[in-house]
């Protein structure tokens, strides 16, 4: 119970998500989060599920599972912002989401525009 714990508000912080937001993500009241982050209760397996999709990992990492080599590289501050990414983005709703992709795509043309005009400034 308490390796689950620790898991959660690791996963949680890794997100920089408060108690409060990691509930609301996974859709449960702010006081049943917070009995599985102080390790008072484990959750069923359908919530573990949900608490999983919701801070985009999977339940054997949040139960301390492991499935991968112990040598395995510690994440890249760019992998731990697309994880973040991730977890949100799996959050929205289909209207956000439309909204989310096309201000990446908007940045996207913008570093694109300046990269050619550097480009051309250097050729």
């Amino acid at each position: 119970m308490d390796l689950f714990a620790a898991n959660l508000r690791a996963r949680a912080a890794a997100l920089n998500l408060s108690n409060a937001e990691a509930a609301r993500r996974a859709g449960l009241n702010e006081r049943r989060y917070f009995h599985y982050v102080s390790g008072a209760r484990e959750p069923d397996l359908a919530t573990l599920v949900k608490i999983a999709k919701a801070l985009g990992t999977t339940p054997d990492a949040l139960l301390g599972v492991k499935r991968e080599p112990d040598d395995l590289p510690e994440p890249t501050e760019r992998s731990k912002l697309i994880d973040r990414m991730v977890s949100a983005v799996n959050n929205l709703g289909d209207y956000e989401l439309e909204i989310a992709v096309l201000q990446v795509e908007v940045i996207l043309r913008i570093q694109n525009e300046k990269d050619a005009a550097e480009r051309a400034r250097g050729e």
